[in-house]
């Protein structure tokens, strides 16, 4: 027994440490009633959502007015129209304070998008078209609006 408690000791020790260091980084997000935030996207590999395809990808839409609290951390957003098929109460980790006035952002693009918040992209036009040569090889270099 003698053992075990010394086990114990040692590991809420351990945690205590880690804790400390968890703590600085942490930080408490409030947001009240009628307040705009922007809503987090979660990234999915190849999947094309809100315009852009991978790493350049939107990381947060919006911004969107907070209707109301459900619960200690989660709120529920007045979203667009775009919007209809996600449900409207995220957890406070999604949301990201908006400063600034919300009438300066421009609402996202009418797209036809689906119920995944897919779309499919069609070219418009070729803009310019150019062959760039390298030493051993040449690759056609293409610019689509």
């Amino acid at each position: 027994m003698e053992k075990v408690q010394l086990i114990r000791d040692r590991l809420k020790a351990t945690q205590s440490c880690q804790k400390s260091y968890a703590d600085v980084r942490r930080r408490e997000l409030d947001f009240q009633v009628d307040e705009w935030v922007f809503l987090k996207i979660s990234h999915m590999k190849g999947v094309m959502r809100f315009e852009k395809k991978g790493k350049l990808s939107t990381r947060y839409v919006g911004p969107y007015k907070i209707f109301e609290r459900v619960g200690k951390v989660a709120y529920e957003l007045e979203l667009a129209a775009e919007l209809v098929a996600v449900p409207p109460v995220f957890h406070v980790s999604l949301l990201k304070k908006f400063l600034g006035d919300p009438a300066s952002i421009d609402p996202l693009e009418s797209k036809a998008l689906k119920n995944s918040l897919s779309y499919e992209d069609v070219p418009v036009e070729i803009l310019d078209c150019r062959v760039i040569g390298l030493r051993n090889k040449e690759v056609a270099s293409v610019k689509v609006l």
